[in-house]
């Protein structure tokens, strides 16, 4: 049977998230979770985690995985209050190792944080299979973004995109975060768009231009006749060079600097100081 999807859209960071299943009362994994931040009061808030919640204890499914694309930028993770509610293993691209590496440095963590990537559950190896309940899955290395970037292969037909691929009419995401990288880019995108034309692609985010309401999926065929950065047509060098000179002007994303230290956490917040508080970290004049 195909699988099913259903998308959850947070307006406050643009983003989608998904629960994959084969059917009501079976495994599920649920992809890209958010957790509502307030950056001016400091304040998280669980609205977004919950609607996921009471889908799938409506639906009656039990949580095999929490996958994450990617360490995002623009927004918390949600993984770990998921796993509290509802179980699950939360997995990613082995390659967070990397992304722990470059942020333990630059937000000088405490001695203790591992650089293993030991606070995710499971870490994938690219093209790795796995499963969900009887979806056959595979995880896919699709760095350029990030050096952790992966995509999910659900069966034949389904793949999640992460920030590789924005809809067609948005383009590709920023290659200039820390690893980031525009060639590693174009060959990523191009390892998703070798796949036959009716492959249905999810994103991770959308930005509508104005007039279009926030979507979800297209195709492997859209992507190629119209996608306004990468259609066929564009080579690797003008793809280079659109993406250095659009990223040199763009402004930073609003959360990068919360989210990261907390995403790399696998989206656990740091350790309590001596006064019981949690402290997030500004890095002055870094960025």
């Amino acid at each position: 049977m195909p699988a099913l999807i259903e998308a959850f859209f947070d307006d406050a960071s643009s983003t989608y998230s998904y629960v994959i299943y084969e059917a009501d009362g079976g495994p599920c994994a649920i992809v890209d979770p958010v957790l509502d931040y307030d950056p001016a009061a400091g304040r998280t808030t669980t609205v977004q985690a919950d609607r996921i919640i009471a889908f799938v204890r409506e639906h009656r499914l039990q949580v095999q995985w929490l996958l994450e694309t990617h360490a995002h930028a623009d927004h918390l993770s949600a993984a770990p209050y998921l796993r509290r509610e509802l179980g699950g293993q939360i997995a990613i691209g082995q390659s967070i190792c990397k992304v722990q590496t470059v942020f333990k440095t630059l937000f000088n963590l405490e001695p203790g944080f591992c650089i293993d990537g030991s606070q995710f559950d499971h870490l994938f190896a690219p093209d790795e299979s796995f499963s969900i309940g009887n979806l056959k899955a595979k995880a896919l290395h699709v760095p350029g973004h990030t050096p952790a970037d992966m995509a999910y292969l659900i069966g034949n037909d389904v793949i999640l995109v992460g920030d590789t691929l924005f809809m067609p009419d948005v383009g590709t995401a920023r290659c200039d975060f820390p690893g980031g990288d525009a060639h590693q880019m174009f060959t990523s995108i191009h390892k998703l768009l070798a796949f036959p034309a009716s492959v249905h692609l999810y994103v991770c985010h959308d930005y509508p231009p104005e007039g279009r309401a926030p979507q979800c999926m297209t195709t492997v065929g859209e992507q190629r006749r119209s996608n306004i950065h990468v259609r066929d047509g564009i080579d690797e060098a003008a793809f280079v060079a659109m993406r250095t000179q659009r990223d040199e002007g763009l402004g930073m994303p609003t959360l990068l600097l919360p989210a990261i230290q907390v995403n790399v956490r696998a989206g656990n917040l740091p350790p309590a100081e001596d006064n019981g508080v949690t402290y997030l970290k500004i890095p002055i004049n870094q960025f």
